[in-house]
């Protein structure tokens, strides 16, 4: 009988301890936090992105990263051609996706003719592109945001970096890099 009153005691003080009775599952994250891609700085090539073939570069003393050792590199040879980098992603429901992407532009231009264009689709929303950038970008890395907002369901979000370059009027190469997918 003493056993059983401990055992008993043990039991009651464990329930005022933890605040309830445990049903065996482990408390779940949060589905609203943190970083969600895999490889936001192109550290391990194109992995969770779908590329074109010369993306992904390793940056050197002359042309660092941002951080890291790698970006992602368009355009830059003077010739008409586009150059695409994409990514979608799961956004739970009551979430909000926010997406944060450094860019740095070189050119040898002298007016508008080579874009980089930044977009973002989400499911039930039309595809929209949320910045077009120039030759007038700036030699230096700059930080540019863009959310989804929230929904009460759960969607899909992609993310395109799409580059378009014209021959004959100079040559501009934009390079992106740390591209983080934080969910809040």
């Amino acid at each position: 009988m003493k056993v059983f009153v401990t055992t008993a005691s043990v039991a009651a003080l464990l329930l005022l301890a933890t605040g309830g009775v445990s049903h065996g599952q482990p408390a779940a994250d949060p589905p609203c936090g943190g970083q969600i891609h895999a490889n936001p700085g192109f550290e391990h090539g194109t992995t969770g992105w779908t590329a074109g073939p010369r993306i992904v570069v390793f940056g050197d003393a002359t042309r660092p990263a941002h951080t890291g050792h790698a970006y992602a590199a368009f355009a830059g040879l003077d010739v008409t051609r586009g150059d695409l980098l994409r990514t979608t992603l799961t956004v739970p429901a009551n979430c909000d996706l926010t997406v944060r992407f450094w860019v740095r532009t070189t050119t040898t231009e002298t007016s508008r003719g080579d874009y980089l264009n930044v977009g973002m689709a989400v499911t039930g929303i039309p595809p929209k592109t949320r910045f077009s950038l120039a030759f007038d970008g700036g030699a230096q890395w700059r930080q540019y945001s863009m959310s989804t907002g929230t929904a009460t369901t759960e969607r899909t979000a992609t993310v395109s970096f799409v580059a378009s370059e014209t021959a004959g009027n100079g040559a501009t190469a934009f390079d992106v890099d740390d591209v983080s997918f934080t969910l809040s």
